[in-house]
């Protein structure tokens, strides 16, 4: 194979995309330059292939090597150890817009490895890292619905700067993370200075040309060298009686998806689902017919849920659109901790404790990006008793992501250590969820904060939206104020806007459907903003 590369001038530096020198027995790899950082990242498919899968099983382990930066690790232990925060908030960022590109169908366990083995602390390694994956999946024989890629942008002097450097993401008044494909965004996340509706919106059509020549820039790489895609494997089976199944469980599921109460809900639909089940037992027998009748009760609550709000404008909670769950709010429910708040918004709750300590009590990071430490940090726990189950009491993920959203929204409005000489530390306990436990975070920590104390320079509040759309153009959609989980699994948005009365201080969508508009956002941005104050 043959050493082929593509090459962009960004900024002051080249950005290179070269395959076929390293890594030739993954699938897909791709070795990616901007600068002195550089992202080698592979694309594997397991051998064997599971039928009938309805989920695409992809693991995305971005890891970042010390010798990157000419460091050794800190600590007993000399070798890079179990996931950092910071990597596991870029495989995030790069899982969420490639994840649903890949067809289920396809059937293989997929594992994407972005490994950072440059980093000259000016150029950021996590968009590289973005680039080079979809560009790997782009080239492999693996088929995929891309190219994706991403595109920092910062807020500098009243100008917006593609891809700033480490140095300019510290002195901007807002940093966002936008990425998506050419037809239009699917994801954004970042975090400001309480910036306008209209600065968010201006930066989102400044990334939106260099994800395109990104794409552009992937695709050319694919015609040098990309491999034929290897085939899917559908299912040839349908569900039999599928239309008698769909018409007797449709009333049922009718009554049983409005009624009130999350956990009523759950059972009424639980009833309805196990008496067709026994129906139709001797069909359901069959495994493969039984994910067949499993995937169409959830395509008609589907369907249920999107048809009562567009037609009737009516949530199946019997809210309207714009409309926010009853909120209470207490402070100090704990007799010792320095401050503490119990923040309820419908069946989301967060209890939210604030601690205070010393210099000695900061966060030290030893990372490539050079040593540095933290005066306020946010923990998030999300047990399984706050869904009604049971679990493991662990920190994945999603508490890393959802902790660093709440923690952004409300570090600007923390003191600096020179105003404020204490490390603040918050921990938000989720003691029940349904819909956005991040934001109950963010409002619960700005209430424990100031329990405690802390003076801060002003109330941070946070929302998450969602939107229902119909048509090839969306000619028809609604926004959603403070969204349930079923609005958000059911939904084609997720986004969650965190800030004070005066601008926006974090930031996170997730969008399931290509290009969404610009009239849209504008829309969804001015009914946050509502419901946020």
């Amino acid at each position: 194979m043959s050493v082929e590369r593509v090459t962009y001038r960004l900024g002051d530096a080249d950005l290179i995309l070269e395959t076929g020198k390293i890594g030739k027995q993954a699938n897909g790899c791709v070795y990616a330059q901007w600068g002195g950082a550089a992202v080698i990242a592979t694309i594997c498919a397991s051998s064997s292939v599971t039928e009938g899968q309805d989920f695409v099983p992809v693991t995305v382990e971005y890891n970042e090597k010390f010798y990157a930066a000419g460091k050794i690790p800190g600590g007993f232990v000399k070798r890079e150890g179990r996931p950092k925060d910071k990597e596991i908030l870029v495989s995030r960022l790069i899982d969420r817009p490639m994840r649903p590109l890949f067809e289920p169908s396809f059937g293989h366990e997929l594992q994407i490895v972005p490994t950072c083995v440059s980093a000259d602390g000016v150029h950021t390694q996590d968009i590289l890292a973005v680039l080079a994956a979809s560009a790997a999946t782009t080239i492999s024989d693996i088929p995929f619905h891309g190219p994706v890629a991403a595109c920092r942008v910062g807020f500098l002097n009243g100008q917006y700067v593609i891809n700033p450097t480490f140095k300019q993401i510290e002195e901007a008044d807002m940093e966002i993370v936008v990425a998506g494909t050419k037809d239009g965004f699917t994801m954004v996340e970042g975090g400001a200075k309480e910036v306008s509706e209209e600065v968010m919106l201006g930066a989102l059509a400044e990334a939106e040309k260099f994800i395109k020549e990104m794409c552009v820039l992937q695709e050319e790489l694919q015609k040098k060298c990309g491999k034929e895609k290897l085939p899917l494997n559908p299912l040839d089976v349908t569900l039999a009686n599928a239309d008698a199944i769909e018409a007797e469980a449709t009333p049922l599921l009718k009554k049983a998806c409005f009624q009130d109460g999350k956990v009523n809900r759950g059972i009424a639909i639980a009833k309805v689902q196990k008496e067709l089940a026994e129906k139709y037992a001797e069909q359901l027998e069959d495994p493969v017919q039984a994910k067949l009748f499993a995937a169409l009760m959830d395509d008609i609550q589907y369907k249920l849920l999107r048809k009562s709000i567009l037609d009737d404008g009516v949530r199946i909670d019997g809210r309207k659109c714009d409309e926010i769950r009853p909120i209470t709010c207490e402070v100090n429910v704990l007799p010792s901790p320095h401050g503490s708040a119990l923040f309820t918004r419908g069946e989301t709750q967060s209890l939210a404790v604030c601690t205070l300590g010393t210099a000695m009590d900061e966060q030290s990071y030893d990372d490539i990006d050079g040593d540095r430490s933290e005066h306020f940090i946010l923990h998030y726990n999300f047990p399984p008793y706050s869904v009604g189950e049971t679990g493991k009491l662990t920190t994945g993920r999603r508490e890393i992501g959802h902790g660093n959203l709440a923690r952004r929204s409300l570090a600007p409005m923390v003191p600096s250590r020179e105003e404020f000489p204490y490390t603040v530390r918050v921990v938000s306990e989720i003691m029940e969820s349904n819909g956005s436990s991040s934001q109950a975070s963010t409002c619960g920590g700005t209430l424990c904060m100031l329990a405690a104390g802390v003076p801060m320079k002003k109330m941070v509040a946070g929302i998450a939206m969602g939107l229902i759309t119909e048509g090839e153009h969306y000619e028809r959609y609604k926004i959603l104020s403070d969204i349930l989980g079923e609005e958000d699994h059911l939904g084609d948005m997720d986004f969650k806007v965190a800030g004070t009365k005066d601008g926006i201080t974090g930031f996170q969508m997730d969008i399931k459907i290509p290009g969404v508009t610009t009239e849209i956002m504008k829309n969804a941005l001015e009914q946050a903003r509502k419901g946020r104050l």
